[in-house]
């Protein structure tokens, strides 16, 4: 009997392995060519999707993937190549009440502190997954070609849902982390791509609908 546990829990675990590399794989190959990691190199678009995380890490330092892709954002702004920002992220986490901690206006905050006018900027605060905050560029935010910024791996992923969608978004790489200081997020990344893969393929959907928003015509938020 143990022995039958011990084989069903090794070919379980190869079994997971495998098809976490092959949507790895998947997932890459749909991107290829479309990420710009030099600002000079970026395609030119109306608008840029910043992907959100959270300010701070839990220990109350500065979160680097945060600090790293406002940097990235402002300087596409600064360089012409975007003449809008989405900032697209949650307001709850880790079971703290909305108010506490709310992704887009920190996102918001730290880009009017590197220059950019805060009516180029608009919230998406239903940025609950990468999905949603993909889909809702189109579908709220009306638009067609975006520049996604965030971290490559994650721009990989949203570029993934983003084509498997209709969508020809283009992305920006922003700065990496050190290696260590991602061994977390890169673990659960294996994850992501995997459940990315079976949403292209059900053709999943935001989960918050609303309003369309014409950017540069109703006030930022």
């Amino acid at each position: 009997m143990l022995r039958k546990i011990v084989r069903f829990v090794m070919f379980a675990s190869l079994a997971f392995v495998l098809a976490g590399a092959g949507a790895w794989l998947w997932v890459e190959r749909g991107a290829q060519g479309h990420i710009a990691s030099a600002v000079k190199d970026a395609e030119p678009a109306k608008a840029g999707i910043v992907l959100g995380t959270s300010r701070l890490v839990r220990s109350g330092r500065s979160n680097l993937y945060f600090s790293h892709r406002i940097e990235a954002a402002a300087a596409l702004f600064h360089a012409g190549k975007v003449e809008y920002l989405i900032v697209s992220g949650n307001q709850q986490n880790g079971g703290r009440k909305q108010g506490d901690y709310d992704e887009p206006a920190d996102m918001r905050d730290a880009l009017v502190a590197k220059g950019v006018p805060a009516d180029r900027i608009y919230r998406d605060r239903a940025g609950f997954r990468t999905l949603d905050s993909v889909l809702r560029a189109k579908s709220i935010f009306g638009q067609d070609k975006a520049i996604i910024v965030s971290q490559n791996f994650h721009v990989v992923r949203a570029l993934y849902l983003a084509r498997a969608n209709g969508l020809a978004f283009s992305g920006f790489a922003a700065r990496d982390v050190p290696e260590l200081y991602g061994v977390q997020v890169q673990a659960r990344e294996f994850v992501a791509r995997m459940g990315a893969v079976v949403d292209g393929l059900i053709g999943r959907r935001a989960r918050v609908g609303g309003p369309m928003i014409a950017l540069g015509r109703e006030g930022a938020g």
